[in-house]
């Protein structure tokens, strides 16, 4: 098959997408695939090609895939494109994906995950990988998920509350606030801008810095007990994943340097509780429309009990992500994973989903 894949873009997470992409790319090629790797937002610019084509042949370049300890800044991002063009597609991105069997959207975050590209490519007619346009804004905007989810008799989340920081005042936000809290922004991943707020200070802070990545957050109860991931592929739940950090919570850093935190899979729980999450994880994806393959957080106190956090429509596949170890797990390698995403992807796309 020809099949572009479409990674970084202008979001916090393109550090992650990057790499998510770069092994994606390789993987496939190595299966015998043609397959061009593009930058959602720089295109052509920097790969050495004077034509969209010439991308299928183009090297992986070494800088797309390892992940750096911090989240990327885009207004240096932005000011090192050369096509000054408003567009968040980069020079012959568009062109490059017409020629495409399908385009396998290793895309993280905002302009990625919340349907905007994947309603450009509907509009063209080129099949892509993952859920449609809809239910992927639906799924990235943590508290529509929740609102959709609540009452859901598989689905228990914490109680939260939504803000909008850029527009409210931050000490009476504080003073209604049960501590201890999670901060978190409305429609970002990777754990970027997320804080665990134990006193007033560390919460005003955190709503302080809320406000660089849009001011629209989640202010979440903070519910103490182990942190599990679950992946749901072609409608059935994969094996739970323990993810144990090393240091402090699982953040941007322990999400993505090699040995940072410590992840279990099969996690080491009772039957009970692996049927808990997969009945949840499988409410939440058909709950929101989604298709394909998703992947939904949960923590498990000592009761049994399995708060929904959130669930992501586009998992990463970089070398310390959780799907891929998964569906090892029940012996799908990661190649017949990329494939299995394309296929499914395709009988999604004629289904209308």
């Amino acid at each position: 098959m020809k099949i572009v894949v479409l990674s970084g873009g202008l979001s916090p997470e393109r550090n992650v997408s990057l790499s998510s992409g770069s092994m994606v790319c390789r993987a496939l090629r190595q299966r015998g695939h043609s397959v061009a790797l593009v930058d959602l937002y720089f295109g052509m610019e920097g790969r050495g090609v004077t034509e969209p084509a010439q991308l299928f042949d183009a090297p992986i370049p070494e800088s797309f895939c390892k992940v750096s300890a911090q989240a990327p800044d885009l207004d240096v991002v932005k000011a090192s494109r050369q096509d000054r063009s408003a567009s968040q597609f980069g020079p012959g991105v568009l062109d490059v994906c017409a020629m495409a069997d399908i385009v396998f959207l290793a895309l993280h975050g905002v302009c990625g995950e919340d349907g905007r590209v994947q309603a450009a490519l509907d509009l063209l007619g080129i099949p892509y990988t993952g859920s449609g346009y809809l239910s992927s804004a639906l799924a990235l905007d943590k508290d529509m998920t929740k609102r959709l989810v609540l009452g859901h008799p598989d689905v228990v989340t914490p109680k939260w509350e939504t803000v909008d920081c850029s527009a409210e005042d931050l000490h009476a936000i504080a003073d209604r606030t049960q501590l201890p809290v999670v901060v978190k922004p409305l429609d970002s991943g990777s754990s970027i801008g997320v804080y665990i707020a134990n006193t007033k200070e560390e919460l005003l802070n955190a709503l302080q810095e809320s406000r660089k990545l849009g001011g629209r957050t989640v202010l979440e109860q903070f519910v103490k007990g182990r942190e599990f991931s679950i992946a749901v592929l072609e409608g059935e739940a994969l094996p739970a994943i323990e993810i144990i950090p090393k240091a402090g919570f699982y953040d941007y850093a322990n999400k993505y340097q090699a040995g940072a935190t410590e992840e279990v899979c099969p996690a080491d729980i009772p039957d009970a509780w692996q049927e808990r999450m997969a009945a949840s994880a499988k409410a939440v994806f058909n709950t929101l429309g989604l298709a394909v393959y998703s992947r939904a957080d949960y923590i498990i106190t000592p009761d049994g009990t399995a708060y929904f956090l959130e669930i992501n429509t586009l998992p990463g596949m970089t070398p310390t992500s959780l799907v891929p170890q998964e569906a090892a797990a029940v012996g799908i390698g990661y190649g017949e994973l990329c494939e299995r995403i394309i296929h499914a992807s395709l009988d999604a796309r004629k289904k209308g989903l």
